[in-house]
């Protein structure tokens, strides 16, 4: 059974993304991850772990036959057109995998955290589009502080995205992730509320 309905959370690296999601859990959401998926993708033994391998070379897995992602990355981010050739490599089993967990979920109301939401056929599969945002230098310094990048390295991964006003744009609700915790708090649970209450009367018109 399909949720109610289906929120499509993104916002470009290190926007906040994944603390949103920690709260709509506690809120009793259901929350596929795309990345989560897209880690699952790329394990030893599958088709794409090989196509990888072949499109990148060896540089790029380990002995155990895990994906080096941090070398893997260093390729990517450096280059536009190997980036695209990784994203055609991974994103269709990730799609398959996803469409999957959304139709066997049970939730009211299930979460598809997708970075690349809006650009292709995800978002056509979400009700509701849901965007975390925070400045470019917030993002790089989390990059820095919290998974250990270089600032060069760190700004190539965020400069390598589309624009952040691109997915705002295309947002049905914005959360600004620039402040404290609380304020984080505050935003998601506004949105839900008024989410939920659209759900609400729309079932009672059934």
């Amino acid at each position: 059974m399909a949720p109610r309905v289906v929120i499509g959370l993104t916002g470009n690296i290190a926007s906040g993304k994944s603390a949103v999601t920690r709260l709509l859990v506690e809120l009793g959401a259901e929350v596929v991850d795309a990345d989560a998926v897209a880690h699952d993708v790329l394990t030893p033994g599958t088709e794409e772990t090989a196509l990888v391998a072949e499109r990148f070379g060896p540089g790029v897995i380990r002995p155990d036959g895990t994906v080096d992602r941090p070398a893997l990355g260093r390729v990517v981010f450096a280059d536009p057109q190997a980036l695209a050739d990784l994203e055609a490599i991974v994103h269709p089993g990730v799609r398959r995998r996803v469409y999957d967990r959304l139709e066997h979920s049970a939730a009211d109301v299930a979460v598809l955290e997708a970075i690349k939401l809006l650009e292709g056929p995800l978002v056509d599969h979400v009700h509701t589009v849901w965007v975390v945002a925070a400045p470019r230098e917030v993002r790089i310094d989390r990059l820095v502080r919290e998974r250990g990048l270089m600032a060069e390295d760190a700004a190539q991964r965020v400069d390598a995205q589309n624009p952040e006003e691109a997915k705002i744009r295309l947002a049905d609700v914005v959360i600004h992730n620039d402040g404290s915790l609380e304020e984080l708090r505050d935003q998601v649970l506004t949105a839900w509320r008024a989410l939920v209450g659209r759900i609400a009367a729309a079932a009672s018109g059934e």
